[in-house]
């Protein structure tokens, strides 16, 4: 493999410790309990911030599943739009304010959007300054508050990754606090969680997975337990998006498998072409992550042929509709955002194409290819 580059990552953080099956939520309960009880022995605070996802705000029992206390801290996170490093720092101080400020653990429940927020949130605790200070790689210099990831639904790996993805928009930058302090302390999967998905977003999600696996396997930067982890990962993804129904309970739990597999295997390597043309529409033109994948894969034939074939398959056998047209009528201007937005992305554009990259991905390539969405 003559084409292989080393990915400069020789030390890997795993989550420490986690929870899988049905019903699993039940053991928070006993670990905030442990952890509290830590606390008060040291004479430190023995509050807890809860992030949860918006969803649960009408559900009238999600304090007592969570074993919420009234010191505690509960705040509904939107997710309407991705995160932004404003709204972090906003966030922040308001817990500070509130006297959140050095809780015993951070608990984040929901997609994504509310899995990042609770891990920036912890590494900004104890770090101090501003979200946007540590966009980048190994920035964050202090471990976080001991931070539980809960996920609702499967497929972006935020319960396993070394990162928090934000939107700078004054610079224009997506890009995540990416560091070892970023990781979960401890991971609850509970795939009956995940049963009331809305059917599209259950597919543009889990495809998160099976996308970030695809991207590395077909890259430079490689080693042998990222491709283990990717091939399991995009194993559990067929079994899971090749049978007639992707949400049976067997389903979701392959599925909840599958995006921790395929979080740990981009720790261990980089994603490719999708994810940064993602971005651009991200930062663009406000897509969210997941379905921004899907939308890309529209234009990736000439670049994962194989596995544009099976995505597609996929989303035929699932009876899924992917938006299209999105970036058929733009103007120059915004062609042109798009395309800064997308090739600043130089580590995952390397991994795709090698390291002369920006001599394939012209304007004009580029602004082709967001046609083709």
């Amino acid at each position: 493999m003559a084409n292989v580059l080393d990915s400069g990552i020789k030390l890997v953080k795993n989550v420490g410790r986690y929870n899988i099956g049905a019903a699993s939520l039940a053991e928070l309960r006993g670990l905030l309990d442990r952890l509290r009880n830590e606390a008060s022995r040291k004479g430190e605070p023995t509050q807890v911030i809860f992030l949860v996802d918006q969803y649960f705000r009408t559900e009238s029992d999600i304090g007592d599943r969570l074993a919420f206390c009234a010191d505690d801290a509960l705040k509904f996170i939107a997710t309407k739009d991705e995160p932004t490093t404003d709204e972090i720092d906003r966030l922040v101080a308001e817990l500070i304010h509130e006297g959140f400020a050095k809780p015993a653990a951070v608990v984040g429940m929901g997609g994504g959007i509310t899995m990042d927020t609770a891990k920036a949130v912890s590494n900004l605790l104890t770090n101090g300054g501003k979200a946007a200070q540590y966009q980048g790689w190994d920035l964050v210099k202090v471990p976080g508050v001991f931070k539980i990831g809960i996920p609702t639904i499967s497929g972006t790996g935020a319960e396993a990754t070394r990162t928090c993805v934000m939107t700078n928009a004054a610079s224009g930058l997506k890009l995540g606090m990416n560091s070892d302090f970023t990781v979960f302390d401890h991971v609850i999967m509970d795939p009956e969680l995940t049963a009331t998905v809305q059917r599209d977003q259950y597919f543009y999600t889990g495809m998160d997975a099976y996308i970030h696996c695809v991207e590395a396997l077909a890259g430079s930067y490689r080693n042998a337990i990222g491709d283990a982890y990717s091939r399991e990962t995009i194993n559990l993804c067929r079994q899971v998006f090749l049978e007639d129904d992707m949400q049976t309970p067997a389903n979701r739990e392959r599925l909840m498998v599958a995006s921790y597999l395929g979080g740990c295997a981009i720790a261990t390597s980089y994603v490719g072409l999708v994810h940064p043309l993602s971005a651009g529409l991200s930062v663009v033109l406000g897509v969210h992550h997941c379905v921004g994948n899907c939308i890309v894969m529209r234009a990736m034939a000439d670049y994962y042929p194989a596995a544009y074939d099976e995505f597609w398959k996929m989303a035929e056998r699932q009876r899924v509709s992917v938006p299209e047209g999105i970036c058929r009528d733009l103007d120059e201007a915004t062609y042109k955002a798009l395309y800064d937005a997308s090739t600043m992305h130089q580590k995952p554009l390397t991994n795709a194409l090698g390291e002369n990259y920006k001599s394939v991905l012209t304007l004009d390539r580029v602004t082709d290819l967001f046609k083709k969405m």
